[in-house]
């Protein structure tokens, strides 16, 4: 990111979803629109328009909770929240733009819920209207200091307030099942809309309401379990809201004819049973709002100036010894007193919208960017969610962004590129030729250096970056589809081959030869590059290819080669395994039917003057002495032989576990398969061998657990046997593909190393020896 945070950890209280997710998103949605503002929208819109306005928006805030659950379950949320969440995963620029505007959102709020407490103030002791600015700014005074003095209280006392909320619901329900009348819904059951109002100017002033889902997430570091509680509460306080809401619509549409329903902000508490509760409800939820507000707004801003985005708001960190923002708590005071002072509760809520639109449809092209890239880190527990819903969800946002002020939309949306553009403050260098080929170099030039520069590899962040030594490709193109299939969508490939002998002497050659490769990936539809080197020795030709392929942070960290069908090539086999390891890279070895001896996947041609012997002694030399034909390349892609390399086996994705060292990595592999098309009907099976039965449960309960720490499916089998050889090929007979792992043999111990993993395979017809050298975190 560029930034990091520089704050004391602050402790977990370990809060379940009820308290610290529920409530206070409950909380929030039911707020002042609902007590004062129902009804004016009902007697506008009428009743099928007024439930359309509730659903739609409703939809919006439901799509952002999938949203945020997605990404709130795949990550650790420090203080933020939306700021948070779209920081990390969009970037710096991306996050502080939309913090600042959710910041203001947040304080502009303080505003709304202070003058809807006022209202309902000044018409429960009858007083006069003129007063309202008075109030409010009172009001607003007097939430600014429970702020500044401490913000201990506000969980235990939020079940008070719920507890009064709830009562006055009570109350205009009964008082409603007494009033409700058929003949006055059916007048209003069509919109009644007065001078200059419309349904989107409804919908403006309506939205607002439902902006609350945000209150649960921002408490993530002090749930006892955020995975859980993040999805579960939000989502269940927005479907119960969203029932209260409805059915107060119907009720008031029964209960009280359109002129009134317009005219009257407190209809709710001439409907009510018990008229008093509706002014304790409304004082309850404008307040427990205004505070919440005061109280998030400020930790937004803290939490941008502690990541030391923008040098002057270097006076909003956090101080030694203290977490109370208290410079930025009186930031969003005096925001909230402007407000109060130039405008009314009416005027203030289509701003909020604006804001708060911006902030969801950001949240959710998040999820979508995090979704669409297919990064392998990139596995939240909540599983409800895909990225064309994101998608929608963000689409949404700006279309209704621009219906309900084109002219506020193109400003607040000018606002945040302005923003984005000065958090990132690059010069732009001028080019000359195609514009679209100028901002993708530019672009990968920028983000390469951003790789190599600035940011550090997390192992969570690790994907293959695989060198594929190919061999002839045209004759055996299956080593290549696979490498494709574990890196297509994710990660990139590079499919190599060394030419031995000397450069001058080949350079032609070498440059027909790579030539046929990029025929063969676009042949193909690979994603790969090719890479072809002359080399005096097989062994020179991989040390040049792993040290020196790849740009920055680009660089192979995974090697992919076919494994040797016979004794007779596993001395220079062996050698070469060393020397991958040596180097820093994991190695995949493939073991397929159909391979031909000795062919390691290493492809060496003869120089002219070299004799038939010597090139023999590589070990991994094919038996052309010149590099195949055009006609035989092509032919043989055309007829795929020796089969189809893209025709994909029947049966599982087995990968035997013995030990973190190389499972990480095969389980990794395993699931990158998996997201393949072609592969997703194929169940993944972690399986390890034991000796001993009393062992059986501790191991069955290692492997879920790790399987549920790494956020893959994949059924976990234990099997009690003396001879895991003799396990492996019963249970692996009718597996798509196998993972097995291995260490490189040492000099001299070649023959034996080959000889044992032969025996521990047998027949199977598909294997993939795997070496892993890490870093790789499963749990990240």
């Amino acid at each position: 990111m560029g930034s990091s945070r520089h704050t004391p950890a602050v402790k977990a209280a370990g809060f379940g979803t009820f308290a610290a997710v529920f409530t206070p998103c409950t909380l929030t949605i039911l707020g002042v629109i609902m007590f004062l503002r129902l009804g004016h929208v009902v007697g506008h819109a009428g009743v099928w328009q007024a439930l359309l306005i509730i659903l739609l928006a409703k939809l919006i805030t439901t799509l952002t909770a999938l949203s945020l659950s997605a990404i709130a379950t795949n990550t650790r949320v420090q203080g933020g929240g939306a700021y948070f969440l779209i920081s990390r995963s969009l970037g710096v620029e991306s996050g502080t733009s939309i913090g600042v505007v959710f910041f203001l959102a947040q304080a502009v709020s303080v505003a709304l819920y202070v003058l809807g407490f006022s209202e309902a103030l000044l018409d429960a002791l009858s007083l006069e209207p003129g007063r309202l600015a008075l109030v409010a700014t009172v009001t607003n005074a007097a939430v600014f200091l429970c702020v500044v003095v401490g913000a201990g209280w506000a969980i235990r006392v939020q079940y008070v307030i719920l507890g009064m909320l709830g009562l006055s619901l009570v109350s205009f329900y009964a008082g409603a099942a007494g009033r409700w009348d058929a003949a006055t819904f059916a007048t209003n059951w069509g919109p009644q809309y007065g001078e200059g109002e419309t349904f989107f100017t409804m919908f403006a002033l309506f939205f607002p309401a439902v902006t609350g889902i945000m209150a649960g997430a921002n408490m993530s570091g002090e749930l006892a379990d955020p995975g859980r509680s993040i999805p579960l509460g939000t989502l269940s306080a927005v479907a119960v809201t969203a029932v209260i809401y409805l059915t107060e619509a119907l009720c008031l549409a029964g209960c009280a004819p359109a002129e009134v329903l317009k005219a009257d902000a407190l209809v709710m508490k001439r409907v009510a049973l018990v008229p008093g509760l509706i002014n304790m409800g409304v004082f309850a939820a404008t307040l427990s709002s205004a505070i919440g507000s005061m109280l998030g707004a400020p930790r937004i801003l803290q939490a941008i100036a502690d990541d030391r985005v923008i040098p002057w708001l270097h006076v909003f960190r956090t101080r030694p010894g203290s977490r109370e923002p208290r410079a930025a708590v009186a930031l969003t005071f005096v925001i909230s007193q402007l407000c109060i002072v130039v405008a009314d509760l009416d005027t203030v809520a289509p701003v909020i919208t604006m804001f708060f639109m911006i902030t969801y449809g950001t949240l959710n092209l998040a999820t979508f960017y995090e979704a669409i890239t297919r990064n392998p880190s990139y596995r939240p527990r909540f599983r409800f969610n895909h990225w064309s819903l994101s998608l929608a969800g963000a689409a949404a946002c700006v279309l209704v962004m621009f219906l309900l002020d084109w002219q506020a939309a193109l400003l607040a949306l000018g606002t945040m590129a302005a923003l984005y553009w000065w958090v990132s403050s690059h010069e732009i260098e001028q080019r000359w030729g195609d514009l679209r080929y100028g901002l993708l170099f530019e672009r990968t030039r920028r983000n390469l250096l951003k790789l190599e520069r600035e940011l550090e590899q997390h192992p969570k962040d690790w994907r293959p970056i695989l060198l594929t030594l190919s061999g002839t490709v045209g004759l055996r193109p299956r080593l290549p589809v696979f490498g494709h299939w574990l890196t297509a969508g994710h990660s990139l490939q590079t499919l190599a081959q060394i030419i031995r002998g000397n450069a001058e002497e080949l350079v032609d050659r070498r440059a027909k030869q790579e030539e046929f490769l990029q025929e063969f990936i676009e042949d193909q539809d690979l994603d790969a590059f090719p890479a072809v080197v002359v080399a005096p020795t097989l062994s020179a030709g991989i040390d040049s290819l792993i040290q020196c392929h790849g740009l920055g942070a680009l660089r192979p960290n995974t090697v992919l080669l076919g494994w040797p069908t016979s004794a007779g090539a596993v001395e220079s086999f062996g050698r070469h395994l060393r020397v991958i390891a040596k180097l820093g890279c994991s190695i995949v070895a493939a073991r397929f039917e159909g391979a031909r001896a000795g062919d390691s996947g290493v492809v060496a041609y003869r120089s002219r003057g070299e004799s038939a012997e010597r090139a023999a002694g590589s070990g991994a030399e094919t038996s052309h002495a010149e590099v195949p034909s055009d006609r035989d390349r092509k032919a043989s892609i055309a007829d795929g032989s020796p089969e189809d390399p893209w025709a994909v086996p029947r049966g599982t994705i087995d990968v035997w576990w013995r030990g973190a060292r190389n499972g990480a990595l095969m389980l990794l592999l395993a699931h990158l398969l998996r997201q393949n098309r072609r592969w997703r009907d194929h169940d993944i099976r972690l399986i390890r061998v034991i000796e001993s039965e009393g062992g059986r449960a501790e191991v069955e309960r290692h492997l879920q657990a790790l399987v549920h720490g790494a956020r893959i499916e994949a059924e976990t089998l234990v099997y009690v046997h003396d001879d895991p050889a003799a396990v492996i090929r019963e249970q692996s007979a009718d597996a798509a593909v196998s993972f097995v792992g291995f260490t490189p043999p040492q000099s001299g111990e070649e023959v034996a190393f080959y000889e044992r993993l032969e025996s521990l395979v047998g027949d199977l017809s598909r294997v993939l020896f795997v070496h892993s050298v890490g870093p790789i975190a499963l749990d990240a």
